[in-house]
């Protein structure tokens, strides 16, 4: 199993947005091969900062759902206004060995 760990922050006001659209989302991922669940979560000292924890069962799903055409439309929920602080996006693909 890997899991890949997303972070990003927002540079404008727009964090509460952000939250609502992935407590909402459309579940487009749900169902991708591979694909084992989600959570989205903030540090408690800086809620503009988002981190986003998805977990697969291979690196080969996860890439294969990242870089594919159903990436792209799984977002549009995300709000069209949102800013992100230049720089600050970044994705870490780890394996699990234990949980």
């Amino acid at each position: 199993m890997i899991v890949a760990l997303s972070r990003f922050l927002i540079a404008n006001d727009m964090a509460a947005e952000v939250r609502i659209a992935f407590r909402d989302r459309p579940h487009f991922v749900d169902g991708a091969p591979g694909f084992l669940g989600m959570e989205a979560m903030s540090p408690v000292d800086n809620q503009a900062e988002i981190w986003l924890e998805t977990r697969w069962s291979d690196e080969q799903s996860y890439r294969y759902r990242h870089d594919g055409p159903e990436y792209h439309p799984s977002h549009n929920g995300v709000p069209k206004a949102i800013k992100l602080v230049l720089r600050s996006a970044e994705i870490q693909i780890l394996k699990m060995f234990a949980h």
